[in-house]
């Protein structure tokens, strides 16, 4: 009889410290998750500000380049405010970002005295700061992702990742083609 009881005891105590541990685990999931979520809320905000200051160079442009600021103005109508919920869809708003730059920096050049133009060079200015912004809430995602991944490929915690359907995150990535198109925002060469 205190055997079958020693018995019982123990699978109990073995049971609590299994339900412990895959609740503890299911916490810890989460918490990762919703970092990697937040980091993705993060990127869109930064893209989100740079679309505006994209908005504001191609207003500016707009006094001297008329048909070709109203083109990227609507494109960046159209662009700005877009749900950015992965990684591929930050790549995707990032090379769109890219293509609207080189067309604003080549109506710069066109135009000197737009270049010359203090709200221009301003604006440009924060274009750069949003860059920085965007570039550092990149690696604050790609960290998280990589905490992520780790909990959700480690055993035992896979175990209970998978059982809740808790799966790995996707990494951004720089798209070498991308970069090597990506304007000289800085003058250099």
């Amino acid at each position: 009889m205190t055997i079958v009881l020693v018995l019982l005891a123990l699978i109990v105590v073995i049971a609590l410290a299994i339900g412990l541990y895959i609740v503890n685990t299911q916490r810890s999931l989460v918490k990762l998750d919703e970092n990697c979520k937040n980091a993705l809320s993060q990127i869109q905000v930064q893209l989100n500000s740079r679309w505006d200051a994209l908005l504001a160079l191609a207003k500016t442009a707009s006094q001297y380049a008329l048909h070709e600021s109203e083109t990227l103005i609507k494109v960046i109508q159209q662009r700005r405010g877009e749900d950015v919920n992965s990684a591929e869809a930050v790549n995707r708003q990032q090379g769109e970002l890219n293509q609207v730059l080189g067309r604003l920096i080549a109506i710069g050049e066109a135009y000197p005295n737009l270049k010359a133009n203090e709200m221009f060079n301003k604006t440009m200015d924060s274009v750069n700061s949003y860059e920085e912004n965007v570039r550092m809430s990149r690696m604050v995602y790609n960290d998280s992702a990589t905490k992520m991944n780790r909990a959700v490929r480690q055993w035992p915690s896979s175990f209970v990742a998978s059982m809740l359907h808790f799966t790995e995150r996707e990494y951004l990535k720089v798209d070498q083609e991308q970069k090597s198109q990506m304007p000289d925002l800085f003058g250099e060469k």
